[in-house]
């Protein structure tokens, strides 16, 4: 008799073991020791009920009352590991990093997965305070075009997503391809048969870890190191692209998050006609502010040369789900480089449309 009930607890310790480690992964110190106290079998205390008005102290629980709490009293293994487990999944995504989330570090993601990377939206209205007429001006001469003019008000949107290829068992480190499409549509231009004036084609190959350390109040919980490949891919007068090793290290603290990429150039001699000083306009890295707030998003980044005195911000701000998954999204920019084909020409813009997702959403 003492051996069988030995063998029925095996399953509920195991059950139980199982569930402190998913209680491991919890950063919020009240749920994870909520998910303790789940496991543990240990009840929250309840407010104490309202007196009967009769005062019959010796008067029996009523049998639906002792029927209603069998189920809280008498539960199998199996139903007791689905609690644990539902109850600390449910704490470990509302506590989970932003970082976390958008990487998969998580032990239980899939391995092979495809996900979203940089912001996905269209943006029917991009006003531009002066166009950069003169890097299309041999392509029109080439047609016997009269008027190269083009629209101060245009179509931007963009195409982003990541896949992991490969990745450890604990999910912590893994090798990931990116890939982004940003384009730029003179569609209200009839003059000129509505082109696209620029398309940016960004592949990517990167290996992504997530370090687990803190200091100075943040939160260290990505690293990663890549190979980046940015082109708008036309050929010569109006050819612009560079190749890069591109670093990425995110810091966080609760709704705030911190990207800081540096980069370094890698083009070889040959590529260097197309924007040979491309470096004195884009500089040697950029840093992107996150800030989530109530189902809001808001993004400030800086980029320059401080050497050559030229650089750019963007900022931006999207709304929580306004139809199903579209949020709205204002994008705000000034300096150089709001597209490739500009990386050297100077202007203030501002988006107007909807999106999918942020930089850090899953």
């Amino acid at each position: 008799m003492v051996l069988a009930t030995s063998c029925l607890a095996l399953p509920t310790i195991a059950s139980a073991a199982a569930g402190m480690q998913s209680c491991v992964q919890i950063r919020d110190d009240q749920r994870r020791l909520a998910c303790y106290d789940q496991i543990s079998g240990r009840a929250p205390e309840l407010e104490p009920l309202a007196k009967a008005k009769t005062p019959n102290k010796t008067a029996k629980p009523a049998a639906s009352d002792t029927a209603a709490r069998k189920p809280m009293q008498v539960t199998t293994a199996g139903a007791k590991q689905a609690d644990f487990n539902e109850a600390a999944l449910t704490a470990s995504e509302s506590s989970a990093s932003m970082f976390d989330r958008a990487w998969s570090f998580e032990p239980d993601s899939d391995r092979y997965l495809i996900k979203l990377y940089r912001p996905n939206y269209l943006n029917p209205v991009r006003y531009q305070s002066r166009t950069n007429d003169k890097p299309f001006d041999p392509l029109f001469n080439a047609f016997d075009t009269a008027d190269g003019d083009l629209d101060k008000v245009e179509v931007a949107f963009q195409i982003s997503f990541k896949t992991r290829v490969w990745a450890t068992d604990d999910r912590r480190f893994g090798v990931w391809f990116a890939y982004t499409q940003q384009s730029f549509w003179q569609v209200y231009n009839g003059d000129i048969s509505s082109p696209f004036r620029d398309t940016n084609y960004v592949p990517e190959l990167k290996v992504a870890w997530q370090p687990q350390w803190s200091f100075g109040g943040f939160d260290w919980r990505l690293l990663s190191l890549g190979y980046t490949h940015e082109s708008n891919g036309r050929s010569d007068p109006i050819s612009r692209s560079w190749d890069r090793l591109v670093a990425e290290i995110g810091l966080e603290k609760d709704n705030f998050a911190l990207l800081i990429r540096p980069w370094i150039r890698i083009d070889d001699s040959s590529s260097d006609k197309d924007n040979p000083d491309i470096t004195d306009y884009y500089g040697y890295g950029d840093i992107t502010a996150v800030y989530k707030w109530r189902g809001h998003s808001f993004t400030l980044m800086g980029r320059g040369n401080p050497a050559e005195e030229k650089g750019a911000v963007r900022a931006s701000w999207m709304t929580p789900k306004l139809i199903g998954p579209l949020r709205g999204y204002v994008v705000g920019f000034s300096g150089y480089g709001d597209t490739l084909i500009d990386y050297n020409f100077r202007q203030n813009t501002i988006s107007i449309g909807v999106a999918l997702n942020d930089v850090l959403d899953r």
